[in-house]
């Protein structure tokens, strides 16, 4: 176990072991999430089937990681962070393998829904045992080169999975495969360097009947609102999974606050930062997830770009984030993540209103280049400050349960926009198979996508408020930023490892 007089520094060679194991365990997961997004309509033309099936290749995964984040979060604080992002690593890794030769759509589909498990298993604890594992002077150079280079391993996603599609007609099989070397490297270092770390105050058993409860919670909602424009809004079917599924949503918020140890402490939304937060988060997420979903399909489809070009086209992200990330994170320090949080999202809205210049010409240099850029920038300037002002407004013992918090409202976001977006866009199966309705459904999906990320930045403008400056005699004993170290002094009495568990904030 990690004690306070023993964590790592930055510098160290641990440190630095420790910090490529959790990039590259969280990599896979996020290039994964965006790699088949490229793959989409290659796997479609592989096993003959729509849009409504591939849908359900990417909310499968999403469901299950959605689902199960916050029971992952309460397994790694309470049986070990290391324990649970290894097992969750190995199950990623076995999954791929599934996806890779599933021989069917629908078995493809639940092989999708395994390897979610898996993502979930691994997502919150990678952040956590840097949280845990690094003293407090290091922490947040640690978490802001794990958010940084993480972000990245993000946007390359879409060109691996544009060149290894591009091999032949069955090559997006390669795209699972390439989990299964990079998993095995991972297991290795989390092994031979990882400490391990657990919430120590953590009482009572696991609350598996929760996770069960937002798990088939998600799913209901997910199913009806997929198949409501297949088989009709008044269906029985759909108004069955809509209202059973809210229900055990609503069952699963109600079970929270009568259990003595809940998975989700709905105390912590007491925080008017944390709340604000994780509702700009939403909808940032649910707008650049609907977005990302259409875009690849659009720019195939209708543009008629390849599976590389398609790739290829997005890589300025890549280089736009890595370049900024830090800079941002370190400019949020200085001022406070208000104004980003503000005027980020309202950029990367008009990079994604930009996307409705593309058509079947697909002009790269005057149609999707100058939308990747300024979507670029506004990701840039937000997603810095916004995941650190998440993490830094929930308790330090709850290092865990704030990153499964917002991850899973950024998955569950992506997962309703993906279900909702083409139905209230107007893509039909028929427009699927049509270049001209397809192309005008997705110009109307990324205005809507356009205006959720206008109304986040003046939401965050409203709401987010900046830390008070610490006073010089203060020492910042937790630091919270992902891309740049903001301290966020803390009562020393909250600050000690081990202490009794503090209060809930009255303010991610």
């Amino acid at each position: 176990m990690t004690t306070a007089e023993d964590r790592l520094s930055y510098a160290s060679a641990t440190g630095r072991w420790v910090l490529t194991a959790t990039i590259l365990g969280s990599g896979i997961a996020s290039i994964d999430a965006t790699v088949v997004n490229i793959a989409l309509p290659a796997i479609g033309r592989s096993f003959d089937t729509g849009l409504q099936v591939l849908q359900w290749v990417v909310t499968a995964y999403t469901l299950s990681l959605a689902g199960l984040l916050l029971l992952a979060g309460a397994l790694g604080d309470r049986y070990g962070r290391r324990r649970v992002f290894s097992i969750g690593v190995v199950w990623f890794a076995v999954a791929s393998v599934l996806c890779g030769i599933a021989p069917s759509a629908g078995v493809l589909v639940v092989a999708r829904a395994l390897q979610g498990v898996g993502a979930a298993l691994l997502t919150p604890g990678s952040l956590a045992i840097l949280q845990a594992s690094f003293r407090p002077d290091d922490r947040s150079k640690a978490i802001g080169a794990w958010s940084g280079l993480g972000g990245v391993a993000t946007a390359v996603g879409p060109f691996v999975g544009g060149w290894l599609v591009g091999l032949g007609a069955s090559s997006w099989r390669l795209i699972f495969a390439i989990n299964v070397p990079i998993a095995a490297a991972v297991v290795y270092l989390t092994w031979r360097h990882v400490p391990e770390s657990r919430d120590e105050e953590a009482g009572g058993r696991v609350d598996l009947f929760s996770g069960a409860l937002v798990t088939a919670g998600l799913v209901g909602v997910t199913y009806g609102l997929i198949e409501g424009q297949a088989l009709g809004w008044g269906s029985a079917a759909v108004i069955a999974a809509l209202v059973g599924g809210a229900a055990l949503i609503a069952l699963f918020l109600w079970r929270q606050t009568r259990i003595a140890h809940p998975m989700l402490p709905l105390g912590v939304f007491r925080s008017a930062q944390f709340s604000a937060t994780n509702v700009v988060t939403f909808i940032i997420y649910g707008a650049l997830g609907g977005a990302l979903f259409l875009l690849p399909i659009q720019l195939q489809q209708v543009a008629r770009y390849s599976p590389l070009q398609a790739g290829v086209s997005l890589l300025p992200v890549t280089v736009i984030m890595l370049l900024l990330s830090s800079r941002s994170g370190a400019l949020a320090a200085r001022i406070g993540p208000r104004l980003q949080m503000s005027a980020g999202p309202v950029i990367a809205g008009v990079g994604m209103a930009l996307y409705t210049r593309i058509d079947a010409g697909g002009d790269y240099l005057t149609q999707v280049l100058p939308a990747v850029v300024v979507l670029g920038l506004g990701l840039s300037v937000t997603v810095a400050p916004l995941t650190s002002t998440a993490l830094s407004s929930a308790p330090a013992s709850h290092a865990g349960m704030a990153s499964a918090v917002n991850n899973d409202v950024a998955r569950a976001a992506g997962l309703i926009a993906v279900a909702v977006l083409p139905a209230a866009a107007g893509i039909t199966t028929a427009a699927y198979d049509n270049p001209a309705l397809l192309s005008a459904g997705f110009h109307r999906a990324v205005l809507i996508c356009a205006a959720l990320c206008a109304a986040a930045g003046v939401l965050a403008a409203l709401t987010i408020r900046n830390p008070k400056p610490a006073k010089a005699e203060e020492r910042p004993l937790s630091h919270c930023a992902v891309d740049a170290p903001p301290p966020c002094p803390m009562p020393a009495a909250a600050a000690r490892p081990q202490s009794s568990r503090p209060p809930a904030p009255a303010g991610p």
